[in-house]
């Protein structure tokens, strides 16, 4: 169900549902930067994607870490990102991420939970929503995801 949607708005709700999963582990969530950004997209789905994303940076983050989260526009697109400050991914799995059942560490994914199918289903959204969506990340220093969608007016 497309429809013009203020991203901020629903980067806002995320942000605030997102403190309280943070406490658990004394994780610090920060909006670095929000300005009014909007989209066609679905609802529901692009919700899917930033919680999973949201909760990927909190789970696999140190305690007293720290997740920033931004969005803004550039010229006709709305970027959005996260970054933590979390474990990080190895180099040899950045490009395996995106795949279903992928785990990078699968004593942990196991203990943590999850199924190993999140990112493809972020990215698949991402592309639905005629996106992209990059990955960086240091061992032992963090990730980085930037999502870029079209922007409207």
């Amino acid at each position: 169900h497309f429809e013009i949607l203020s991203l901020d708005t629903l980067v806002m709700e995320l942000y605030e549902d997102s403190e309280h999963l943070a406490k658990n582990k004394n994780i610090t969530i920060l909006l670095n930067k929000m300005n009014e950004v909007k989209i066609k997209g679905d609802k529901v789905k692009l919700r899917q994607l930033f919680l999973n994303l949201i909760d990927n940076a909190i789970k696999y983050n140190n305690e007293f870490g720290k997740v920033e989260i931004s969005l803004y526009k550039e010229n006709k697109t709305a970027i959005f990102t996260i970054s933590d400050t979390g474990i990080g991914i190895p180099k040899e799995s950045i490009n395996k991420i995106f795949e279903r059942f992928y785990r990078v560490d699968k004593a942990r994914s196991r203990e943590l939970g999850g199924s190993g199918l999140g990112l493809a289903i972020a990215k698949w959204i991402v592309e639905l929503h005629k996106g992209t969506i990059e990955v960086s990340s240091e061992l032992g220093k963090g990730t980085t995801f930037v999502i870029k969608f079209p922007a409207v007016e």
